[in-house]
């Protein structure tokens, strides 16, 4: 249950600076679920930030709901900084955000190779009409973990990224 409270704490203080701003979020997932979305949407308010999510689990929505090339997915694979990338684009083009993240990842227990194992979570973030940034993370753990940390990561580079810009506005 603590690590529950801590992602709501995360949700909230991302809620309050977008919020404070006038901005919105939109986050493409793939590994997690839609985990990211239930964290946001658990924070009374979140409907005036956030605006949508998209679980796109298999290659095909990948492809159909945010317009990840397929020469992307077939040279990199689903789990790559350039999938994540051409995910948080996506999202940013079919959704009316100012904000995006997208997680696509190894959660486990079974699909991990030696180049790419159980725990290889790859991120990018990005702000409409700006720079994109791009992360791979390997974590530990059972399924669950992995989800939950890769949850926390996403949500603590989406609130790092947005209290930044906020400095510089």
């Amino acid at each position: 249950m603590r690590a529950m409270n801590e992602l709501e704490d995360i949700a909230q203080r991302l809620g309050a600076t977008l919020l404070a701003r006038g901005e919105w979020l939109t986050a493409a997932e793939s590994c997690t679920g839609g985990g990211l979305a239930q964290s946001v949407t658990a924070i009374a308010g979140s409907s005036g930030w956030f605006d949508r999510g998209f679980v796109t689990y298999s290659n095909a929505a990948k492809i159909d709901m945010l317009g990840v090339p397929e020469t992307t997915l077939e040279r990199h694979g689903a789990v790559s900084e350039q999938t994540a990338r051409a995910m948080v684009q996506g999202a940013l083009r079919h959704s009316r955000a100012d904000w995006a993240v997208a997680i696509t990842g190894i959660a486990g227990p079974a699909g991990g190779s030696a180049e790419k194992p159980v725990g290889t979570v790859c991120f990018a973030w990005a702000q409409k009409d700006r720079g994109c940034e791009a992360q791979t993370c390997h974590f530990s753990g059972d399924r669950a973990e992995v989800r939950e940390q890769s949850v926390r990561h996403g949500l603590n580079g989406l609130l790092k990224r947005a209290m930044a810009a906020s400095m510089l506005a």
